[in-house]
């Protein structure tokens, strides 16, 4: 690896094109920077210079030993930089895993916030859905999760706490043949209509899915979004989340149905290991605890309203 002193001689000679402009640059004699440039060659056993021609140029060799050479003392600065980071309680990065029902968009001002603090810790954020999310804390793909559904399960070292409810509403599409269909509606009559879930992402476990009776037919989607999409084209029935759609409701572009078995309202949790310890993962699971936050991140938004 080489000095900041040769990085620069390198750098210098390569804009300058001479050894007598790299010299004024680096305010130092010309035959300073000359010798240092001959012994830079000797040290490589490689011709680094071309002196051939008019303007001083590195050669191929050159160039890679200067390019090499930049990124090596970054990969140096930053390597630095974690182990400060480190040692100082950060973690050298944070995996969060929301359950797909939490939409990105409102964590976006708790990730500004978190970049404010300037801790050096990078971020990760992404999803699964349902048993997926569960597994991802398990086998060591999350290092908290955000939204989990269901009841905790057995993990190791699992701690958690409640995020909040999410009410849910049977809704159709006023195409839909059950739109108009009587009161409540009966679970042998729903079962004759395709319904709309999003695909549970489990790896270990043939996955689940609400509201889904037995010979049901299904349509799978990747998001909830896309859920509510194709119900409100009338491509199949399901629950959805009230808040989300209350102007689809209100416009009556989505019909609420009761139901004979309704569904009762979600838990949802924060969870993470408690073997994995940070200032970051502490700075989190402090916002997730605020009230303010965690009531957004459960309603979540109405990206219907006009």
């Amino acid at each position: 690896m080489l000095s900041d002193d040769e990085l620069a001689l390198l750098e210098a000679i390569r804009e300058s094109g001479s050894l007598s402009r790299a010299a004024a640059r680096l305010g130092k004699a010309p035959s300073t920077i000359s010798h240092a440039a001959r012994q830079l060659e000797e040290r490589f056993d490689a011709l680094l210079f071309d002196r051939r021609r008019y303007r001083l140029q590195l050669t191929p060799a050159g160039q890679l030993l200067a390019q090499e050479s930049t990124r090596l003392a970054l990969d140096v600065s930053r390597l630095s930089q974690r182990v400060r980071q480190v040692a100082s309680g950060w973690e050298d990065r944070l995996w969060i895993v929301t359950d797909e029902i939490i939409e990105f968009e409102s964590l976006l001002p708790v990730i500004a916030a978190f970049d404010a603090l300037e801790s050096g810790v990078p971020l990760r954020v992404t999803h699964e859905v349902l048993k997926g999310t569960w597994e991802a804390l398990r086998d060591g793909r999350a290092d908290i999760v955000v939204g989990a559904t269901n009841e905790p399960p057995a993990i190791q070292g699992l701690r958690w706490f409640e995020l909040g409810v999410m009410d849910w509403v049977f809704a159709v599409s006023p195409r839909h043949p059950l739109a108009e269909a009587k009161e409540p509606l009966v679970r042998d009559l729903v079962t004759g209509h395709r319904a709309v879930v999003v695909a549970d992402t489990s790896r270990g476990t043939e996955g689940s899915a609400y509201g889904i009776h037995g010979g049901q037919a299904t349509l799978a989607v990747p998001t909830m979004h896309a859920k509510i999409l194709a119900q409100r084209d009338g491509l199949g029935v399901g629950w959805l989340p009230r808040q989300r759609i209350a102007s689809l409701l209100q416009r009556g572009e989505l019909v609420e149905k009761n139901t004979a078995d309704p569904r009762e309202p979600n838990l949802l949790y924060v969870a993470w290991r408690g073997d994995h310890e940070g200032r970051a993962l502490d700075w989190w699971l402090e916002q997730l605890k605020q009230p303010r936050l965690a009531k957004r991140l459960v309603q979540g938004l109405d990206t219907f309203v006009r």
